[in-house]
């Protein structure tokens, strides 16, 4: 038990000295994170003593005489098994608080759909991998002792207890071991409700152990592959739909008997200029762009690159937030125009595979007269990303080989491990643009600006130098987030590169570019002062043509995520065209405006916060209006079936 507690506390010792904030922790909200923690880790320990226990209790009460010689064997593999697996949660669970800033959710088993090459890859460049399997080799071979000294054989020195005493002495223990698993003497076990100790989400975060962890999100994994998922159930509308509807959309929707799907189809207005000279769309998905790290921007950090000039020159809302944390967990709600589901796995990997879904964004372009197109820099493959999204409303669907083959160049010299480098994406993209015969919807999805973080060769980079402040809200290895940084850097600087191309050309008068990011995965090298309000932040840019340009003043500080992205787009780029949405267009002033991501952390109108903990008005009311919303969203896929 002591062995097991050292592991599982020595991990989140790990965690705090490694990614606590640099200012002072309050000492009282601290012991009791560490309180907590300890009561969980005793609960695991208790958990995997329980095994043998009964087995002795098999032996010595119930008098199972021939186990007896076999006993000190079994329960030494019984306890190698135990503790390498332990080792192996806590150790996936410690890698993944890495990339994401928490503990492990569903998306860590994405890593089983993602590509294995890729990932070894990434792995080989980033780590020193021959250290590593030697520090693995050494840390098991000490493990492994310790069981053995501790597992000690000892001369039996007869039976002297009876059969009372020793029912009394084992009830007493099984009772004890199990008070100490549920870790709770109140109405739910600790493990499934860990009770928040602090406003600091870092100190909150403490208490969790990877074990749990994993079992979590391997629970939630399993049961949204099996076709249990029941998001009307966790949010509490199951069989009470309507309530749903009349929070998500309390204008609109106001008469049990209205049809309920029907109440979701928005129309565009009429916009004679957009009829005559209907604009080409393009919408770029940068890999992993969040926002928070621009704060660092300046002639010696020069992050943006090119793309710094578009952002001082046109739209950026800036109170923007990530539908989901993953890539294809974000992709897929963006271009179906509706919230990350929480704990799902993606549509591509699901029983909806096949689903041609009426809400996604590329139908609502498709039926009104584009050529609609999703270009992506790396394998079609991957996740099912190319197979799903064929039936999404996409006319063509590209991958990098055809990339590779349209700008006639050889795959392997412009690819890394994900994909082709982003500027021969964009140049791809612009060849489609500048050929194009009737009006194109383009979705383009980058590659770079993701581990192993490699650029090409002949790419020189813009000034990189880390401040102090920046350096202050680092966490980890600094020379990976320095290489992180360079391939940060030219993702940016191919996108504006990119903008730079368009506007410099007749393609600038009727184009319109949308940009965002699928997350924010910078985040797991990183600190943040106000954690909930910067924490999921990725932009939503827009060049509009000089006719498109709305005549009022545009509030960007308005809160919003993913699902308010096409919405928005919709009514500044079609003309009288219906569109299915849960999300809302941003330039309305009129409506409630909040941003969802699947995390369970939301972002209004003054600032983002955990949806268990609102702290204000607003913030109730999006928290609120987040599981309507969801519930409503669930009641519009299961319309599908």
């Amino acid at each position: 038990m002591l062995l097991s507690l050292v592991l599982l506390m020595g991990a989140r010792i790990y965690l705090f000295v490694t990614y606590s904030s640099t200012h002072f922790n309050d000492f009282f909200e601290l012991s009791q994170a560490s309180w907590l923690g300890f009561r969980l880790d005793l609960s695991i320990t208790s958990y995997i003593v329980l095994v043998p226990l009964l087995f002795v209790f098999l032996v010595s009460v119930v008098r199972l005489w021939r186990l007896q010689r076999y006993m000190l064997l079994l329960v030494k593999i019984y306890f190698i098994g135990v503790f390498t697996f332990l080792s192996f949660l806590i150790f996936a669970d410690l890698v993944y608080f890495s990339f994401f800033g928490e503990h492990a959710t569903i998306v860590i088993f994405g890593v089983i759909d993602d590509d294995t090459v890729a990932l070894w890859h990434t792995a080989l460049q980033n780590y020193d991998v021959p250290l590593i399997v030697l520090a693995a080799l050494g840390y098991f071979a000490i493990l492994y002792w310790m069981i053995f000294r501790i597992l000690r054989d000892i001369k039996y020195e007869g039976d002297v207890w009876s059969i009372k005493k020793k029912l009394f002495v084992f009830v007493g223990l099984f009772v004890l071991l199990g008070l100490l698993a549920r870790g709770s003497l109140g109405l739910f076990p600790l493990a499934k409700y860990i009770p928040d100790v602090s406003i600091d989400p870092f100190v909150n975060k403490l208490p969790q152990n990877g074990v749990y962890a994993m079992v979590y999100a391997y629970k939630n994994y399993k049961k949204s592959k099996s076709g249990k998922y029941d998001l009307l159930k966790a949010t509490g509308y199951k069989d009470q739909i309507d309530k749903a509807f009349a929070i998500h959309m309390p204008r609109k929707y106001d008469a049990p008997e209205e049809d309920a799907i029907a109440s979701l189809t928005y129309k565009t207005s009429q916009n004679p200029d957009i009829e005559k000279h209907p604009p080409h769309v393009v919408v770029v998905i940068v890999e992993s762009f969040g926002m928070p790290l621009l704060q660092y921007q300046s002639e010696n950090f020069n992050i943006m690159g090119a793309l710094k000039k578009h952002f001082d020159e046109d739209i950026v809302f800036t109170n923007f937030i990530s539908g989901a944390n993953g890539t294809i967990g974000s992709v897929e709600p963006l271009l179906l125009n509706i919230p990350a589901r929480p704990n799902a796995t993606s549509f591509g990997q699901s029983k909806y595979l096949n689903t041609e879904f009426k809400q996604a964004a590329a139908r609502v372009y498709q039926k009104a007269g584009y050529e609609t197109s999703f270009v992506y820099g790396g394998d079609l493959s991957w996740r099912n990303i190319g197979g799903f999204l064929s039936r999404q409303g996409f006319d063509k669907v590209e991958g990098k080989g055809h990339i590779a083959s349209t700008i006639a160049k050889d795959l392997a010299s412009i690819s890394h491990d994900w994909g082709v480098f982003d500027e021969y994406l964009y140049a791809h993209v612009l060849r489609k643009l500048q050929t194009a015969t009737q009006p194109q919807f383009i979705c383009i999805l980058t590659t770079n600006n993701h581990p192993p973080f490699t650029i090409p060769q002949d790419y020189k980079s813009n000034r990189l130098e880390v401040s102090n402040s920046l350096y202050e809200h680092i966490t980890g290895d600094i020379e990976i987030a320095q290489r992180r940084f360079k391939d940060y850097g030219y993702a940016l600087d191919k996108a504006g590169e990119f903008l730079d191309a368009i506007k410099s050309s007749a393609l600038g008068a009727n184009t319109v570019v949308a940009l965002t990011a699928d997350n924010n995965t910078v985040e797991g090298v990183m600190r943040y002062d106000d954690h909930y309000t910067q924490t999921k932040r990725v932009p939503f840019y827009l060049y509009l043509p000089e006719y498109l340009k709305p005549k009022k003043n545009i509030d960007t500080a308005v809160a919003g995520s993913h699902k308010d992205f096409f919405p928005t787009l919709y009514n500044l780029t079609l003309n009288e065209s219906e569109y299915v949405s849960l999300g809302t267009d941003l330039l309305n002033d009129t409506l409630l405006h909040c941003g969802f991501n699947d995390a369970d952390i939301l972002v209004a109108q003054d600032g983002g916060f955990k949806k268990t903990a609102p702290m204000t008005q607003k913030q109730t009311q999006c928290a609120e209006y987040y599981d309507a919303t969801l519930a409503v969203t669930e009641y519009l896929i299961q319309s599908h079936k």
